[in-house]
């Protein structure tokens, strides 16, 4: 017996060999209403299997290997609210046009320029080799110099021999050249606005080469289409390395293709992943619900490789920086051409919006749907509503994506669905004064993203970057959604800011929840994921500015 008790006793020692403890450092659970720390944590065999005191996880794993933080502060590590890992690395294939401090363009001359150089040089090369296109990624009307658009005429100075398409920072707009118009055949006053979309236009009612929506839409997927394998794996590559250098340990691709399935679960199959990827298909687009009949598909929540299928996605409108956001109530200062009495647009009607979130119901998917306007939220709740009473899917943690506009009577009646809501208070600093001057106004522009009422409703919240329309940058997230200040300084909406833990939350505990993972993920706690983030500061210490 002694001799037994002698193996077993080496036995456990030589595993202690594959545990690290954690310590000497501010140690967050987060697990709880408020900040619990503790002064160690034990990671063995990819799980958590010990918090607590630093002498007991000493004893009990006695060949651990030894982490010390040098009072750096560690957390579980950050799930994305809500984004897009493979665009974020496709477009950084592409001309960085976003606008400081993110990028270089401030002016419509620093576009052209931008896109110039990025052409002559070697990435641009290649990129243009894969796809033949001169594209680039981010402008925003709002910060150029001149508030508008780049036109067909502008992009011209890119160049006249090949076709140039460059995304709104929203990703909901876009911009062509003239060569790139008489491509798609959309050069004659008399072409029609493309279904679910519209080609802004000249005076004599030429198209100007700004495409809203579904026109963008139309190009952009063509162009992306071409994408090959070493595109595919390049993607994937460079969007993980942007979403792990920030923490996010969890991954979402909130609107995947057909085809970026496909490139996605090669790659898990590859064993490329290092982080977890959960995929929502666009379930409008032809061949998205093959795939919850295939393998990559688990109703239990399940990983394959790191990868799996969370659910799909729906899209009911566009961009409120954009104006292309479905509203209620008009736009402070309508767009060019329109109206003044202009409220942006539905992409679809009532009827088939109930027929997308009843088929998401029947088959028990979590569906995620982009509604930025409140009336494109009252869509979504009304087709909830129905959904609910004819399916019974209770724990569905269907998710509002962005809500910018959802009014209080709205936040209201999601609780009372038990829909989960995905913020975006990142919207602060990047186009708080935007939605003052022009796309709001006082006092609606003061209430986006309203993560202090949504709590207050009993709604499980979580805080996004939407990327790639900014960076997956997490500190950049938990600052807005603590502070709300805008590019000039000013606290926008006081009243709806969170305290730096509950920002944490919407990051780690809550987003578990809304990935129906909180068994596994969120909080450090024993038996869970070892998926963790080390900061050099304790945002709880800090000044929250």
């Amino acid at each position: 017996c002694k001799e037994t008790q002698k193996n077993e006793n080496n036995y456990e020692s030589s595993m202690d060999e594959s545990a690290t403890i954690y310590f000497n450092g501010d140690i967050i659970t987060m697990d709880g209403e408020s900040p619990t720390y503790e002064e160690a944590v034990v990671s063995k065999e990819g799980k958590i299997a010990y918090v607590g005191t630093l002498e007991k996880a000493e004893s009990q794993f006695k060949n651990a290997k030894k982490h010390d933080l040098k009072g750096a502060t560690m957390l579980p590590a950050f799930l994305d609210g809500h984004g897009h890992m493979f665009s974020v690395g496709l477009v950084s294939m592409f001309a960085n046009l976003l606008p400081p401090p993110d990028g270089p363009s401030s002016d419509i001359n620093a576009v052209v320029k931008t896109l110039i150089e990025f052409n002559n040089s070697e990435d641009g090369k290649w990129t243009f080799n894969k796809f033949g296109w001169i594209i680039g990624n981010g402008y925003d009307d709002s910060q150029l110099a001149e508030k508008d658009h780049p036109k067909a005429t502008d992009l011209d100075k890119v160049s006249t021999d090949y076709p140039v398409l460059i995304a709104h920072q929203s990703g909901h707009l876009g911009s062509m050249n003239t060569k790139a118009l008489e491509l798609m055949g959309w050069t004659s006053k008399d072409t029609p606005n493309p279904k679910e979309g519209k080609l802004r236009r000249n005076a004599d009612g030429t198209p100007n080469g700004v495409l809203e929506e579904n026109a963008f839409f139309t190009v952009f997927f063509k162009i992306v289409g071409k994408a090959d394998d070493e595109v595919n794996a390049k993607a994937v590559k460079l969007g993980q390395e942007q979403y792990a250098q920030n923490g996010y340990l969890t991954a979402q691709d909130g609107r995947t293709t057909p085809d970026q399935v496909k490139a996605i679960e090669k790659e898990a199959q590859r064993g490329n992943l290092y982080i977890d990827v959960v995929s929502y298909p666009d379930m409008r687009m032809n061949g998205a619900y093959d795939f919850f009949n295939s393998t990559v598909y688990s109703s239990d929540h399940t990983y394959k490789n790191g990868f799996r299928l969370g659910g799909v996605k729906l899209t009911l409108d566009g961009s409120p920086q954009g104006k292309t956001a479905w509203l209620t109530q008009h736009y402070h200062i309508a767009p060019p051409g329109e109206k003044p009495d202009y409220k942006g647009f539905p992409i679809m009607s009532d009827s088939l919006a109930n027929s997308y979130v009843s088929d998401a119901f029947k088959n028990k998917w979590q569906i995620l749907c982009h509604t930025n306007g409140d009336a494109a939220i009252d869509q979504y709740l009304n087709a909830i509503e129905k959904a609910q009473e004819q399916f019974n899917y209770d724990d569905h943690r269907t998710v509002i994506i962005h809500g910018q506009t959802i009014r209080k009577d709205q936040i209201e009646r999601a609780a009372s669905l038990n829909v989960d809501v995905s913020l975006f208070p990142m919207h602060t600093f990047y186009w708080g004064d935007w939605h003052v001057a022009s796309v709001l106004g006082h006092p609606r522009a003061d209430y986006i993203s309203p993560c202090v009422d949504a709590l207050a409703a009993g709604l499980n919240i979580t805080s996004h970057h939407d990327a790639p329309v900014t960076f997956p940058n997490s500190m950049r997230v938990l600052d807005a959604t603590v502070n709300r200040v805008t590019r000039s300084g000013v606290i926008l909406g006081p009243e709806q800011r969170l305290s730096a833990y509950k920002g944490l939350k919407t990051l780690t505990a809550w987003a578990a929840h809304q990935y129906f993972e909180e068994d596994t993920k969120g909080t450090l706690t024993e038996g869970k994921n070892a998926d963790f983030v080390i900061l050099d500061k304790n945002p709880l210490k800090i000044d929250p500015l």
